[in-house]
């Protein structure tokens, strides 16, 4: 029986390509740093042999030093890109990472720091801190998620007042006696190990605690995205919220779930970046927000609402990731490297539209 041969068309190339832009991309840009800089991947030149050959522990070294960058920018992305798929945005999220970073960083100072925001409070358990900066980041997504709600407002508007909210009372917080605005160090070991600890034999042969973090909250955030009514429902607000509204989704509370469930994944993001830089102040997370934003457009995400993958917005994450520790190694100026990220960014943004208008 004679075997069909695939039909390779350049229509089928077009649609190929399309489809699997954003994997293209990062492959391109590996490949690309590799080319300039082989140590990258791992290949180095031995002065003994004369020859390149692969260092295993190298490469293992640049991935885990990648995914240790990218951890806690997943983990916030993932609340950004729920709130993306209904078709809102959260310009709050950058300033919730940073409340979150500070809460938790006064919260778990040594008791042996002689500079603690509260001098007399024992240590606590690792997780109560942590716990309690969620829980406030959450209010704040609550309060997101009824202004836009009940009052009608722009999820824009909305969470432009928010950040700017948050940042002052970050702000108060951060300049309370006995010390002022001063950055918040000495941390608690145990903190610090969450942020830069491992799992396996050493420093290199290991997972990083919060890589492991990372992938738990995206396997929840994918489980709760494609198996439950909640994923559901926000797909479909993204897609239509009138016609979701008339099929009886509750829009109202899946959107104040919405931002209540990226107000906590603010809240551990922000803690976790507190724990691996060792410290805090009021400044951090600024930015971030954008670079959640970009991530999830780069990564699939439609900035029309109702599409968007897990898988997308991890490689969304990778590629920049990818693109600072990448285009640094190869010595880049970081301005430069600010024109690439704008023009993946624009370039994703051309090809989510031309995929809409394919659809019609």
């Amino acid at each position: 029986m004679p075997v069909k041969k695939p039909n390779i068309t350049l229509k089928t190339v077009q649609e190929f390509t399309l489809k699997n832009a954003i994997y293209l991309v990062l492959i391109i840009l590996i490949l690309i740093v590799a080319i300039l800089r082989p140590r990258f991947v791992g290949i180095v030149y031995s002065t003994e042999t004369g020859y390149y050959e692969f260092s295993l522990r190298l490469f293992l070294q640049n991935i885990r030093n990648i995914l240790s960058m990218s951890a806690t920018r997943i983990i916030i992305a993932m609340g950004m890109g729920a709130v993306l798929i209904t078709g809102g945005v959260d310009l709050s999220a950058g300033r919730s990472v940073g409340l979150a970073a500070v809460l938790s960083a006064s919260l778990l100072q040594s008791v042996e720091f002689s500079r603690r925001m509260y001098p007399d409070l024992p240590a606590l358990p690792l997780f109560i801190p942590i716990l309690i900066a969620m829980a406030v980041c959450a209010v704040w997504g609550l309060l997101n998620g009824l202004v836009i709600t009940k009052l009608k407002v722009p999820a824009f508007i909305a969470t432009l007042g928010t950040m700017v909210a948050i940042f002052g009372a970050n702000s108060l917080y951060f300049d309370r006696p006995p010390y002022g605005a001063q950055p918040i160090g000495g941390l608690d070991r145990r903190f610090t190990t969450l942020g830069t600890g491992f799992i396996g034999l050493d420093g290199v042969y290991s997972i990083p605690y919060i890589v492991i973090i990372a992938a738990v909250v995206s396997l929840i955030t994918w489980v709760l995205f494609n198996k439950t009514t909640y994923g559901k429902n926000i797909y479909a607000i993204g897609g239509n919220a009138e016609a979701a509204r008339v099929s009886g989704v509750n829009v109202t509370l899946t959107l104040v779930m919405v931002y209540t469930i990226a107000g906590l994944l603010y809240g551990l993001g922000g803690s976790l970046e507190a724990a691996r830089s060792g410290g805090a102040t009021n400044s951090y997370g600024f930015g971030y927000e954008l670079d959640a934003i970009a991530a999830c457009v780069v990564g699939g995400v439609s900035n029309l609402g109702g599409i968007g993958t897990v898988p997308g917005i991890v490689i969304g994450v990778l590629i920049f990731s990818v693109i600072n520790y990448g285009l640094t190694f190869v010595g880049m100026s970081p301005y430069w490297q600010q024109i690439v990220k704008g023009a993946i960014i624009i370039a994703a943004v051309a090809l989510d539209i031309r995929k809409y208008l394919a659809k019609r």
